[in-house]
């Protein structure tokens, strides 16, 4: 493949600018980097103007490819499960209206929003969800290998995420797809496998890529070491 590609979405210089999730700069050299890097979930490179993705090469060495943000882009996911009746876990998931999948609910964190407070107003614009009462706990922020991404445009994300507790399937908090979201749904999620297979077969979906690995770790099996204080 080659490593000099240049590309930019049109969306991202006409509804993006439009909209307000794109920078209208065309040049990344103009923009002023070390505030930036400053506020950084992931450190990143500026080499001659221009962000250096810090975690991937992704086929894209120059532009947006379909993000709007030179550099990262801060985003926060709900991660909120509950118990049923027989022990079995679910999940809130979301279709996203752009056709990339089920993902969780979330989205771009706002200048100088607290991430856990973005992850729940995206899970109440998204899905409709509020009056959560259980403790919400900040996991690390991650990359997110987003197939929207370019060399200098990427996706970095802080996983929110509670646990309701045990309510009987049928009366799990109501959820329905607002903004963002085409749909929302409850996913059976005892393990990831059990998540990719549910929405296979009830919603013929799949599961947003960017978000494949994140969920994959949230809903693996605890191990031993974990619940006794020792060594992952």
């Amino acid at each position: 493949m080659r490593d000099d590609v240049t590309y930019t979405h049109p969306d991202v210089l006409t509804l993006g600018v439009r909209q307000g999730w794109a920078d209208p700069e065309t040049d990344p050299a103009s923009i002023d980097w070390a505030p930036r890097q400053a506020r950084a979930a992931i450190p990143f490179q500026v080499i001659d103007g221009r962000p250096v993705n810090p975690c991937e090469r992704t086929g894209i060495r120059y532009g947006r490819n379909e993000l709007g943000h030179w550099g990262e882009a801060l985003a926060a996911d709900a991660i909120v499960t509950a118990t049923d009746q027989d022990g079995h876990r679910w999940l809130v998931m979301v279709e996203r209206r752009d056709g990339h999948g089920w993902a969780l609910p979330g989205g771009h964190v706002d200048p100088g929003e607290d991430p856990v407070h973005a992850a729940i107003r995206e899970l109440h614009e998204e899905t409709g969800l509020t009056g959560i009462t259980s403790a919400w706990t900040e996991l690390p922020p991650r990359y997110v290998p987003d197939p929207r991404a370019s060399d200098e445009a990427w996706m970095v994300t802080v996983p929110v995420r509670t646990h309701l507790g045990t309510c009987h399937r049928d009366h799990l908090p109501a959820v329905a797809g607002a903004d963002d979201a085409a749909r929302a749904a409850w996913v059976l999620a005892g393990t990831y496998n059990d998540l990719v297979t549910y929405l296979a077969h009830t919603y013929g979906g799949q599961v947003f890529p960017a978000h494949r690995g994140m969920l994959a770790e949230a809903l693996a099996p605890v191990s031993p070491a974990s619940t006794t204080g020792g060594q992952q």
